[in-house]
């Protein structure tokens, strides 16, 4: 139950990467051109299906780097401090990686990361965000605000955000803004082209089932497409492929998100990312969204008859507003429950203070999955 965490593997993985390692072996550098995928393109055959999964444009997406890399060289380009304009907006319970990254970028321009971010609370004895008090946050400090990063789906309350509602809101006071959509992506219909967002990023081992440490994914949206003006990192796979490899040419940059890449990608953990792509393309995110939701209805059923004052369900009740994951906080609890959730044969996932985070993926879990853990914990809770 923890596709949230990590996906598990495609049968199909070992293949696609067997391949590779089958032309490296018997074509050597030739693998660039002559290969069954050739390498040199090689990034470009997932863009198309990777596109779909976050409802975005071909020319708004790449897969690069990985997910906390792309948020720096997505600020690079979209957060532009100025002396009265320089502080940056989070949830107060963003992903530990994604505060940490934000505070050293206000730190890398000179600015305090204390004061220099502002954060988006919950009200007390609430674990979910209100979107009044982001509006009042913006109406208080928007001015100084030059960049809004917020997690597409919050990775400890599983709350699923309105991104469209984020980035209008942002825009109208002069923001950027950008979403880390690690647990929206291959979990959500993100739409991120309909949302306007400047920018976003992902990572490809949760949801998308890519292996552990496995290639980022990048959105920049199609109105910065050919802005040769924004300031960004460069390499040479950003340079025009038509004359990369006369080598002395000056930097030609490439339109859309592949303007952004640096380097020549690594292909043994791109074919595995093929091969879970490939899967999606085959069947689609709207069927597995709808299994989704059933799934998760389901475990929200079955955990309610556990009785109310004893299991609490902070994930909002409303599907819109969710994913798959539901975070769960039993009364009187610690990570012992988990623990024994482990020994019972529940891969389930533990967050201080006292969250279980459950998430059963439409693509390998079924309903009597489902059953067979709510069955466990009640076993484990009576004894």
């Amino acid at each position: 139950m923890t596709g949230n965490s990590l996906g598990l593997q495609p049968k199909s993985t070992q293949q696609y990467i067997k391949q590779e390692l089958d032309d490296w072996a018997n074509l050597g550098v030739e693998g660039h051109t002559q290969g069954k995928t050739p390498w040199l393109p090689y990034h470009e055959f997932l863009t198309e299906s990777m596109a779909k999964i976050v409802g975005a444009k071909p020319i708004e997406v790449v897969v690069m780097n990985t997910l906390t890399a792309n948020l720096h060289f997505m600020m690079v380009s979209f957060y532009q401090p100025t002396k009265t304009r320089y502080k940056i907006l989070i949830e107060s319970d963003a992903f530990p990686s994604d505060k940490y990254a934000v505070e050293s970028q206000l730190r890398h321009h000179g600015f305090d990361d204390k004061e220099g971010l502002v954060l988006w609370k919950p009200r007390k004895d609430e674990e979910l965000l209100r979107y009044e008090d982001l509006e009042q946050i913006l109406e208080e400090q928007g001015k100084d605000i030059a960049l809004i990063l917020i997690g597409g789906v919050n990775y400890y309350t599983g709350q699923f955000f309105d991104l469209k509602r984020i980035t209008q809101l942002g825009h109208q006071y002069g923001c950027k803004v950008g979403f880390d959509c690690a647990h929206g992506a291959g979990n959500v219909q993100l739409n991120l082209h309909d949302s306007g967002a400047d920018f976003a990023a992902w990572c490809t081992y949760k949801y998308l089932n890519s292996g552990p440490g496995s290639l980022a994914g990048c959105f920049v949206h199609e109105k910065h497409a050919n802005n040769k003006n924004l300031n960004r990192f460069t390499g040479w796979w950003s340079h025009n492929k038509n004359t990369r490899f006369n080598m002395r040419d000056e930097f030609d940059q490439l339109p859309g998100a592949e303007g952004w890449q640096l380097s020549n990608p690594p292909i043994l953990s791109m074919a595995a990312v093929k091969a879970s792509l490939d899967m999606f393309n085959e069947v689609g995110l709207k069927k597995l969204t709808e299994k989704s939701k059933k799934l998760t209805g389901y475990l929200e059923f079955l955990l309610k008859q556990l009785g109310e004052k004893r299991i609490r369900i902070i994930t909002p009740k409303n599907p819109k507003e969710r994913g798959c994951q539901l975070s769960i906080q039993v009364k009187n609890a610690d990570k012992s429950l988990h623990n024994k959730l482990t020994q019972a044969g529940v891969i389930s996932d533990w967050r201080e203070p006292d969250v279980i985070r459950c998430a059963p993926t439409p693509f390998y879990n079924s309903f009597e999955d489902v059953y067979r853990l709510v069955e466990k914990l009640k076993y484990i809770l009576n004894e």
